[in-house]
């Protein structure tokens, strides 16, 4: 994809032109973006902490958790930040097929995420855990269900992006938006590896 094509309407050369720090405006929006997800999720996960000290007794006999369910959806996650890694790597090179298929496995593993964080939810309200059961739930429903929001809203994201391979000219002109997504897909999963031993391993 040429430098031509890449600033061929108004609003592609906004968001691709240097801002004062000499970073592209649309880059620098999604870090002070995700600058500010970064202060939301903190706030929770100190709260947790803080918690969790004041408690010697947590998470209760109800705060039992799957290691090996967390595990594979760590792997998930961990595996898809390599796909989007690799469809970076096939849109530079100009491998549209190779692109859209590194960017359809990211979205098929970050929903098979959801969907067996779903199944998870399902087995503890089965079994009549919910955000009220104790204060380890409450805070167990409250992480996890930001962070499966965010993966639901990466997902999004990532179709958004695939959307516009369909035609060459929505890709020469919107195609550098692959690198944000990919900024936020890596946010996401690392805000799961922050989870996943907290709530998994030494709750």
């Amino acid at each position: 994809m040429s430098s031509a094509h890449a600033i061929a309407t108004p609003h592609a050369a906004t968001l691709l032109a240097p801002s004062a720090t000499g970073i592209p405006n649309g880059k620098l929006g999604m870090w002070v973006f995700l600058a500010s997800e970064v202060m939301f999720f903190t706030g929770l996960i100190g709260a947790y902490i803080v918690l969790r000290m004041g408690h010697p007794a947590w998470p209760g006999s109800e705060g039992h958790l799957s290691v090996p369910i967390g595990t594979v959806n760590t792997l998930l996650l961990i595996c898809s930040s390599t796909t989007i890694v690799l469809a970076l790597a096939a849109a530079a090179r100009g491998a549209m097929a190779a692109m859209r298929g590194w960017l359809l496995a990211t979205i098929i593993l970050g929903s098979s995420f959801l969907v067996i964080k779903g199944f998870e939810y399902a087995a503890k309200f089965s079994h009549h855990i919910l955000p009220s059961t104790n204060l380890f739930w409450a805070c167990y429903f409250t992480l996890t269900g930001f962070h499966a929001l965010h993966v639901l809203g990466g997902i999004l994201f990532n179709l958004w992006i695939l959307a516009y391979t369909a035609q060459a000219a929505s890709w020469s002109t919107r195609g550098h938006r692959l690198e944000l997504a990919g900024l936020y897909w890596h946010f996401v999963d690392i805000v799961w590896i922050f989870l996943f031993p907290m709530l998994y391993l030494f709750n």
